[in-house]
């Protein structure tokens, strides 16, 4: 057995917690090579937190480099349980601008946390971003939501309405100038983004409220930024509660599975609920039965990183 033979996964997320402060890192370790059981590293405490910006991250996505040097970690800067309780209007409208950014060399050491400016000034936040990496332009594309306002509207009094927007970058320092990407009537959140052979595949989140919502679907397309998507599946994960969002999508080592967990977060207890397929491209999920799923509850939105048998040793001995 090699060390970089394809073994185990990654999950790096936050934790819900009304009482507290839980708006930190976590990683949780696949117990073995299976993508159903999980156990929290680190004696369940956070692995990374910041105390700039607003002192909470959330979000967290973590993307490995492709030349082989290393992984990024990209998170939301917004802390919502205050003492004084959260406001949503608040965060959408007068949220932080930045994403919050670490590297890692190896998974288990880490860089001071950065905060980098990636909305424009028009927008209200910057919420759930995630990297993709363009191997034809060899850049990573950053996506993330966040509502615009109009230039006569600073105080961002008009209809709140977020969209996907993106930008680019080769060493998560410095960005090119966010751009508009994905609208959606009621507004959309929430995209995480896969390659499979020659196809990408992109899942997010329509608002609830919107006529006729999607709430989480999925679509596919040649490219990423070829206009040429089409939806494959709406409404994924309803069967789990009233509400759910922050899908995350990954497939086994060998391919023949994939699975699209939903952040479900409607009733108590929050936290990731688990779909998968063994056709991609079919758009036809089945749920997985709770008590398949072994994640502490309260798990939230984040993302899976796919491991080698070394990485997932040197993170078992956390």
């Amino acid at each position: 057995m090699r060390a970089d033979d394809p073994y185990g996964y990654l999950l790096v997320h936050f934790v819900e917690d009304r009482a507290g402060h839980g708006e930190r890192v976590h990683l949780s370790l696949s117990e073995g090579d299976d993508p159903l059981r999980w156990r929290r590293l680190n004696d369940g405490a956070p692995v990374l937190e910041t105390t700039a910006g607003t002192g909470g991250v959330r979000d967290p996505h973590l993307v490995r480099r492709p030349d082989g040097e290393g992984f990024h970690l990209v998170a939301t800067d917004l802390r919502v349980w205050r003492p004084e309780g959260p406001d949503w209007e608040e965060f959408r409208r007068h949220g932080s601008r930045d994403v919050v950014v670490w590297d890692s060399p190896d998974l288990r050491t880490w860089s001071a946390p950065r905060h980098v400016t990636v909305a424009p000034p028009d927008a209200g936040m910057a919420w759930a971003p995630e990297a993709f990496h363009d191997e034809d332009a060899g850049v990573f594309v950053l996506h993330f939501a966040a509502a615009l306002y109009a230039p006569d509207d600073p105080r961002h009094e008009g209809a709140c309405v977020p969209r996907i927007l993106t930008t680019t970058t080769r060493d998560f320092r410095t960005f090119t100038p966010a751009e508009p990407y994905l609208e959606l009537p009621g507004g959309v959140i929430d995209m995480t983004v896969v390659r499979a052979g020659d196809q990408v595949h992109r899942f997010a989140k329509q608002d609830d409220d919107a006529p006729g919502s999607w709430r989480v679907f999925h679509q596919v397309g040649p490219s990423l930024f070829d206009p040429g998507f089409r939806t494959l599946a709406t409404g994924l994960g309803q069967g789990f509660g009233p509400a759910v969002e922050g899908p995350l999508v990954f497939p086994t080592h060998d391919g023949s599975r994939w699975y699209l967990w939903v952040d479900q977060y409607g009733r108590p207890p929050q936290g990731y609920r688990a779909l998968t397929t063994t056709d991609l491209a079919s758009g036809e999920w089945e749920p997985v039965p709770d008590e398949e799923l072994h994640l502490p509850p309260h798990t939230k939105h984040g993302a899976v990183l796919p491991l080698q048998r070394g990485e997932w040793k040197g993170l078992a001995r956390l």
